[in-house]
């Protein structure tokens, strides 16, 4: 059974509290529908949630690390999806606490109930932020970018999203070769991303690894040079 310390405890209560008077059915069906019936919803637009987060959130001391496991694993454990966005913006807010025990937490968020909508934050802000503070989890990404999960791949692509100069560029262009063939859209298009985005940063870098990585598929080589 998960362990609630008593921040956690208040924070989902008032989370529980704070969607359910805001609950909209109507919404709910539509936003179902759109995330193709996988996750269950209040019906909240985003502007609603954040101000459902700012009122939770309010007058709480600073999380330690138990407290953050507590609040993330406890939102993904609840069936509404605006849970599992709280969760992502309560770890941008507090990813500081964190420490490199939180990678197997981590691992399960991005693993479960798993979808872009949450995974790409916990990607470029979350992860991103961890591997920034804690240089030697760049292993645990060197892992997960060979990894069967496609969610995994993914995030290892795209941890580096807002490192702008500091982007190891060896190992970005290197994830990116070692995935160029797969299979999944979001993978193909996390490379893509990848590269578009660190072109801002070398555009000449980037236009060399794709005119020389001919195994790119057709959907990453298009995305990567969208502006060059």
């Amino acid at each position: 059974m998960l362990a609630v310390t008593d921040l956690a405890g208040t924070l989902l209560g008032r989370l529980d509290a704070d969607f359910s008077v805001r609950r909209d059915p109507e919404r709910a069906a539509a936003m179902a529908a759109y995330m193709r019936d996988q996750f269950e919803y209040f019906g909240l637009a985003a502007p609603a949630v954040r101000a459902v987060e700012r009122s939770a959130f309010a007058g709480l001391p600073r999380p330690t690390a138990d407290d953050l496991r507590a609040v993330t694993l406890g939102c993904w454990e609840r069936d509404e999806r605006e849970f599992q966005y709280a969760a992502c913006d309560y770890l941008r807010k507090f990813v500081s606490a964190a420490d490199p025990g939180f990678v197997p937490v981590l691992r399960t968020l991005i693993t479960t109930k798993s979808w872009w909508d949450t995974v790409d934050p916990l990607a470029t802000r979350v992860t991103g932020d961890l591997v920034r503070a804690h240089p030697a989890l760049v292993g645990t990404m060197d892992a997960w970018s060979a990894d069967e999960n496609m969610w995994l791949v993914r995030t290892a692509l795209l941890f580096q999203l807002h490192y702008g100069e500091a982007t190891d560029t060896e190992r970005l262009f290197e994830y990116c070769a070692r995935q160029a063939g797969h299979r999944d859209f979001f993978v193909r298009k996390a490379i893509g991303w990848a590269l578009r985005h660190y072109a801002r940063t070398d555009a000449s870098a980037v236009r060399a690894f794709v005119e020389t990585t001919p195994t790119l598929s057709g959907l990453s080589r298009r995305e990567a040079m969208k502006h060059l």
